[in-house]
């Protein structure tokens, strides 16, 4: 791991130990505490914005997130220096939060609204959702399932870093699937287009059906904004 640079290192070391964290402590719901809530929701607490860009819920989550930090994160760092990396890391990784968020909000209240106008109040709505049941209702299944959510991973904060790579290095060419080579000015629109399709439509394209894919497009918005005025500004490193 000597060539990869050292902010690079720290941040894969610090996801490693979350994800140990998680499975080797028993004593406390380490997934209840730093996975990020619905705002709404009474476990939502605002250092999850942060701590949500750590956990995973997998080691095959964890390994696809770390490589894509290596492959994408490593040029970037060597574009903008360690400091602005971390800033742009972290912008990318919580903007993809909110967006999120704000993309649930959006949905939750448009069925809460719905459900309301069939007779229940906000708080007995609440109510059925202390706990995570499955409902026959599709409106009561859907707000549940926000009220709920858990939202965990670095895919935002990645998808940001790919972003900014497909800005900066528009003609390299990445390996789709390690077998076909595509140049990212072609693959990366492609990737952030395909979880937009799937997050208007639910249908997965090229993520699995459990992603949150507004996160993934929220992590792109916002890491295409910063290189884009970083480009245009010739932001420098120090």
């Amino acid at each position: 791991m000597n060539r990869i640079p050292e902010v690079i290192k720290h941040i894969i070391i610090i996801n490693v130990l979350f994800f140990a964290a998680t499975w080797g402590i028993k004593t406390i719901d380490l997934n209840e505490l730093f996975n990020l809530h619905y705002w709404e929701n009474p476990n939502f607490r605002a250092w999850q914005l942060v701590t949500g860009i750590f956990m995973h819920a997998s080691i095959g989550h964890l390994f696809f997130n770390m490589l894509g930090l290596y492959f994408f994160g490593s040029p970037i760092v060597q574009l903008y220096g360690k400091n602005k990396f971390l800033f742009f890391y972290f912008s990318a990784g919580i903007g993809a939060s909110l967006i999120y968020l704000f993309e649930r909000q959006i949905e939750f209240t448009s069925v809460l609204n719905t459900l309301q106008n069939m007779g229940a109040s906000k708080q007995e709505i609440y109510d059925l959702f202390s706990t995570t049941k499955r409902y026959a209702d599709e409106n009561l299944q859907t707000a549940n399932s926000i009220y709920n959510m858990r939202l965990l991973g670095a895919s935002g904060a990645i998808f940001g870093l790919l972003a900014a790579y497909g800005w900066n290095f528009p003609e390299s060419e990445i390996y789709l699937y390690f077998v076909i080579k595509i140049k990212a000015k072609y693959f990366i629109p492609v990737i952030v287009l395909a979880d937009l399709f799937s997050g208007l439509t639910g249908q997965p394209l090229l993520s699995p059906v459990n992603t949150a894919y507004f996160a993934h497009v929220g992590g792109a918005i916002i890491g295409l904004i910063i290189a884009i005025v970083w480009k245009k500004n010739q932001y420098r490193r120090y």
